[in-house]
């Protein structure tokens, strides 16, 4: 919006140049010549136009000399109205206006998606997994550079918007209001701890979760309003030291995220309270025989407690939060079965 803003004002600028020119020109035939309206504009246009049709009356002396004020200033405003609007179209600006005032539309139109602020490697790792798991979501980022590699990686365009990211008006646009989460990844812990502390104001039902950069800041994000904070150099640690203990599972895990073909997740599925499931025995979602997605653990509503692999005769309960393993089309499948989309990615 604030690039179509732009042009329209250059594009006014030169016009009304032009017609300045037009008006003095009108004024000056009019007055030094005494020609009617009709005739002076018709000498101004084609002296400004240079299409050399010749004099429209015979001039004085007086009158050349401001036919060559007005050759010398017309050419000059006239160059520069078609070198700017030449610019304009060769150059992208309005394509590219057109673009983001498009992308922004629909962007707009989003709900219960996902705010990536920061483009870096972190964000590129989060929106390459939201993107595999058919989740929707914006990225914010100031980096016009940043964002194109990004687009790179991702393998085509995706919805972002230039801006800082601490910003409120860049959130809103962002349309963190109707967010289902948002991710704080921006460079500093400054940064993240205000981009926080905005997204909570803004949305307090969305999920908030922050990207500590150095040690001793985890509480004061957590203080901020994020309802979880990641270190990755401690995450670093904990897989460096998994995979040479426990390699195999590490192998595993790793199957997960690198197949190409199929993408195979452990994700969350939380039981609506009107599902047809609810009081039905867990066996009919644990997915044991195979072919769907396999029950790992349920955690009941309004607690905490982790259930691994429940007995196929406990009762689905309304709220209960099924961790799950499978393909994400089977998994999304089985949301669609249960009746309730997913509060927030598990893994």
């Amino acid at each position: 919006m604030q690039e179509l803003a732009r042009m329209r004002d250059r594009l006014l600028s030169v016009a009304g140049l032009l017609a300045t020119c037009t008006v003095l020109g009108v004024l000056g035939y009019r007055f030094i010549e005494g020609w009617p309206i009709l005739d002076a504009l018709y000498m101004t246009v084609i002296t400004l136009g240079t299409v050399g049709y010749g004099e429209t009356h015979p001039l004085s002396t007086q009158g050349r000399l401001f036919t060559i004020f007005l050759i010398m200033g017309g050419i000059g405003l006239v160059t520069y109205g078609l070198s700017t609007v030449t610019a304009i179209l060769v150059e992208g600006e309005l394509s590219e206006a057109l673009r983001r005032r498009r992308m922004e539309k629909d962007i707009a139109k989003l709900s219960g998606h996902y705010v990536v602020c920061g483009a870096g490697h972190t964000g590129g790792v989060i929106c390459a997994e939201l993107s595999k798991t058919g989740r929707e979501f914006v990225v914010v980022d100031r980096d016009r550079e940043a964002i194109a590699r990004l687009a790179e990686r991702l393998g085509g365009e995706f919805p972002h918007l230039l801006g800082d990211g601490t910003d409120d008006d860049v959130l809103r646009k962002a349309g963190v209001e109707r967010a289902a989460g948002v991710f704080a990844v921006l460079s500093t812990d400054q940064d993240n701890a205000f981009l926080v502390l905005s997204a909570r104001v803004l949305n307090p039902r969305a999920r908030v979760l922050a990207c500590q950069k150095s040690l001793g800041v985890r509480e004061k994000l957590l203080r901020s309003g994020a309802d979880g904070v990641v270190d990755p150099e401690f995450i670093g640690g904990l897989r460096l030291a998994s995979e040479m203990i426990r390699p195999i599972t590490v192998g595993f895990l790793d199957s997960m995220l690198r197949e190409k073909e199929t993408h195979v997740r452990f994700d969350e599925v939380t039981v609506a309270s009107d599902s047809p499931l609810v009081g039905r025995p867990i066996s009919e979602v644990k997915g044991a025989e195979g072919g769907g997605p396999l029950l790992v653990a349920v955690v009941q509503a309004g607690t905490d407690r982790y259930e691994i692999n429940p007995p196929a005769s406990r009762p689905v309960l309304a709220g209960d939060r099924l961790v799950m393993i499978g393909e994400t089309e089977a998994l999304a499948a089985m949301r669609r079965r249960v009746g309730r989309e997913p509060d927030h990615l598990i893994a």
